[in-house]
């Protein structure tokens, strides 16, 4: 049986290459005569740098440097400010960067700053490419600890974010309410030099009941009362966009993944020039899935928790989208279940618990020691 072992990140303990390597232990070890195909995947969020540039190497281990590319590590400031080391995936003059290795939740530890968290870092890090020489540089959203639709990352660029008074705004999603002028900085983009694209990892709006604020403020430690306040901070973004750059701008901060990563997906199409996009297919059609998924009897995808934002533009969900619409079979595993999942889908989670290496393992172990043929994963 030929097998494609292709899960993302498990948000919290693994990467997306530990999960793949882990994975492909589990089944090899209880179904040695399958044959095996690894591709770790990202959906633009965290593991992006993973799919583009790990090694698929024999036995299951996934190389920790890129094999395809050179990998670049730049000291930006992190969230709160404190300097991180992040990465810069070069493929000849492309630059490929994850915003979570500058601004992401893991970045914070047991912290947690809903309101004052920012995207200074990925403005740090797309100006580093730039500046470089990149003629194109892809945004891996997602996984961000920030609420501030990327007006921390413009600051990079000389853009300002003024209150009443003339001033600038702190930091973060939490002063965005007071905002009375924006006085534009460069768009990167648009000078042609070269081609940007953020890659959204969910197909969530900035503003309204599923916007950014509401939809993933929680997930980021806001209570109730800062959801509310971070939600208004957007819309009063989002109609100074419209009121001083026009309404181009404002209607950039309406479709589809403009609530990425907190408002980032926007910030990166408004202040960048961005081309905005799905994460989860770009991503596929880079690293040919489907035709791995012609080759392959069985898929055997996860993510750390499948919740109701899987099924929002998640690479998951679209693995297994299209491997039924291939007829190929396919196990799904987890740390977490939170949401019903996929009708028909054989699922195997841990049991809510975050899973390391050798769980991940035991449980693909399981997982393969359950089917005797692709067939009963159908």
């Amino acid at each position: 049986m030929r097998v494609l072992v292709c899960p993302t990140a498990f948000k919290g303990s693994l990467g997306a290459a530990e999960a793949c390597a882990a994975m492909a232990r589990g089944v090899s070890a209880e179904r040695p005569e399958w044959a095996l195909e690894r591709l770790p995947l990202s959906d633009g969020g965290p593991g992006l740098l993973d799919a583009l540039g790990a090694a698929d190497e024999p036995g299951g281990r996934i190389a920790s440097v890129p094999s395809r590319g050179t990998l670049e590590r730049v000291e930006v400031p992190g969230p709160l400010g404190a300097p991180v080391g992040a990465r810069i995936l070069w493929l000849e003059r492309e630059a490929v960067l994850e915003s979570a290795d500058a601004c992401g939740l893991e970045r914070l530890g047991e912290e947690q700053a809903p309101l004052r968290a920012d995207t200074r870092g990925v403005g740090a890090l797309v100006r580093h490419a730039l500046d470089r020489g990149a003629t194109a540089v892809r945004i891996g959203l997602g996984g961000s600890a920030s609420t501030d639709g990327g007006t921390g990352m413009a600051r990079a660029f000389g853009w300002r974010f003024l209150d009443a008074r003339g001033e600038d705004l702190p930091p973060g999603g939490g002063g965005l309410r007071r905002l009375a002028r924006i006085e534009p900085g460069l768009r990167p983009g648009e000078r042609g030099a070269a081609e940007i694209m953020a890659l959204a990892d969910v197909d969530t709006p900035l503003l309204g009941l599923r916007g950014a604020a509401r939809t993933f403020g929680p997930q980021k430690g806001a209570t109730a009362s800062e959801v509310e306040l971070l939600a208004g901070g957007l819309e009063r973004l989002a109609t100074r966009l419209a009121s001083d750059l026009g309404e181009w701008a404002g209607e950039a901060t309406h479709g589809p993944g403009s609530g990425a990563a907190g408002g980032l997906g926007a910030g990166c199409a408004v202040f960048l020039g961005a081309k905005l996009v799905p994460g989860a297919a770009w991503v596929l059609e880079r690293t040919r899935f489907d035709e791995r998924l012609a080759r392959a009897d069985l898929v055997v995808t996860g993510e750390g928790a499948w919740d109701r934002s899987s099924a929002a533009g998640k690479i998951t969900w679209e693995v297994i989208r299209r491997a039924r619409a291939a007829g190929v079979a396919v196990l799904l595993l987890c740390g977490r279940l939170d949401s019903e999942p996929p009708e028909g889908i054989p699922v195997f989670d841990g049991a809510g618990a975050w899973l390391d290496a050798a769980g991940l393992e035991g449980l693909a172990a399981r997982a393969a020691d359950s089917l005797q043929d692709p067939g009963d994963a159908r």
